[in-house]
């Protein structure tokens, strides 16, 4: 079943959705993991909780050719910006098991990585944890 949006003062997203959070010229990507906690992929030099100079930093962050996945507080990595639970990609893969979902972007936690707004992004590290498989409509908008 495929969620719908919801703000950020509705109903708090469920263990193992992705969360899509509306930066400025961007949407940055997020797994939900219980108790107010996302894990993510991002730029070892990104500063979650700064409101929109959050937002703003993010924007030269994803020109970095590295990344790390963190796990951090939701309201901290969201700031002043807008999100919604998104799973868009329910209707066509099954999702994992939500304990496989969270233990397998557990493990992730701290590791260093290649990225790369195209190739290696944080919508890519989401869907690999939630489905396995890698999707990005922002990598390729033409097939949304």
């Amino acid at each position: 079943m495929m969620s719908v949006g919801v703000s950020q003062f509705c109903v708090e997203p469920e263990p193992g959705d992705l969360i899509e959070i509306f930066r400025i010229g961007y949407e940055h990507w997020a797994i939900y993991v219980g108790g107010g906690d996302v894990i993510h992929l991002a730029p070892p030099s990104e500063k979650p909780g700064a409101g929109i100079f959050s937002s703003i930093s993010s924007i030269f962050s994803i020109l970095s050719s590295r990344a790390v996945v963190k796990q951090e507080r939701l309201q901290d990595v969201v700031g002043s910006c807008r999100y919604w639970v998104n799973n868009y990609l329910d209707h066509k893969y099954r999702p994992w098991p939500v304990n496989q979902i969270i233990s397998s972007a557990k493990e992730k936690i701290g590791e260093e990585t290649e990225y790369s707004v195209l190739g290696k992004n944080c919508e890519h590290f989401v869907t690999l944890q939630r489905y396995g498989r890698v999707c990005s409509r922002q990598a390729r908008p033409s097939l949304g």
